[in-house]
């Protein structure tokens, strides 16, 4: 069982109970480019719903919560549920992607949003392997690369951004489908 399987899975539970989840953070991110991150556990925001049904629903398909994570028997994965409202730094994200599978949905940051989660956690921790992330994402998904520069101005983070950039021409080089924007 793939990451990918467990958040639609748990996703699809949620949303029979009426609670719409948001899947974020590096499991977005393993959900986009999954041959460049993975994570090992799965980040949903609520976004509207019942907590209780939500959590009735998560244990009727094998998860029990235990100190905030929820872990299952079936999953290696496991499951964290960080406070909403669904945010990318200060900005309150309103739009995602609803994806379907069969008769599976599965709610997630559109590749623009996952890109700028993952460099939010560049920009103010330094972390290279969300920096390695969001250059997976942008360099397989369409994204607005104006407006993660735009963004990345008011994050204060230009020059990160700019390196960001030049990694994804690198990775341009090596076959993949996106466009950069030119450096100034």
């Amino acid at each position: 069982m793939t990451l990918e399987d467990v958040c639609f899975a748990v996703c699809t539970a949620l949303d029979a109970v009426g609670t719409t989840a948001v899947l974020t953070g590096g499991s977005a991110a393993t959900y986009y480019a999954p041959s460049v991150y993975q994570s090992m556990d799965a980040d949903f925001v609520i976004v509207f719903g019942n907590s209780e049904l939500g959590v009735q629903a998560l244990h009727r398909i094998g998860f029990a919560e235990s100190g905030g994570i929820y872990r299952s028997d079936w999953s290696p994965y496991v499951l964290e549920f960080p406070v909403g409202p669904l945010m990318i730094g200060r900005e309150h994200i309103a739009d995602f992607a609803t994806v379907r599978r069969g008769r599976e949905t599965l709610h997630v940051l559109h590749p623009t949003d996952c890109v700028r989660d993952r460099l939010l956690w560049y920009f103010h921790y330094g972390d290279f392997s969300a920096l390695g992330a969001a250059v997976g994402v942008a360099a397989g998904h369409e994204v607005d690369m104006e407006g993660i520069r735009d963004w990345s101005e008011r994050e204060r983070a230009i020059a990160k951004f700019e390196l960001f950039n030049r990694e994804i021409a690198r990775a341009e080089g090596h076959g993949s489908k996106t466009a950069h924007l030119p450096l100034a």
